[in-house]
């Protein structure tokens, strides 16, 4: 199975609306910097978890892709309309892209 994938210069900028954000990574990383809105749900715990998961179509973002790819892969063999970003967070960061953090300091991925 292919895992459906974007990268960010094939991303609108802003992301379009109706388009939900998942974020796989862990609660360190995601108190550091993430999209702003997105969903935080830690790839170990996606499968007992998708009750919490946006509705529409989803764009599973982590730190450089790995694991987004997984819970992609999952979710899509699940019936979920997702698509992962290839690069991640690096990558959206790099592409000046707006990120909050949750410790009051300046958004960064870690």
């Amino acid at each position: 199975m292919s895992i459906p994938t974007i990268t960010i210069d094939q991303l609108p900028n802003p992301l379009p609306e109706g388009l939900a954000v998942l974020d796989v990574r862990e609660e360190m990383e995601w108190v550091n910097g993430h999209i702003e809105g997105a969903t935080h749900i830690p790839l170990s715990t996606v499968p007992v978890r998708t009750a919490d998961l946006p509705d529409g179509q989803i764009l599973v973002v982590c730190k450089v892709g790995g694991r987004s790819a997984q819970a992609t892969m999952w979710l899509a063999a699940n019936g979920y309309e997702v698509v992962n970003l290839d690069g991640g967070m690096l990558d959206w960061a790099a592409a000046g892209r707006p990120m909050v953090s949750e410790n009051g300091g300046t958004p960064q991925v870690v």
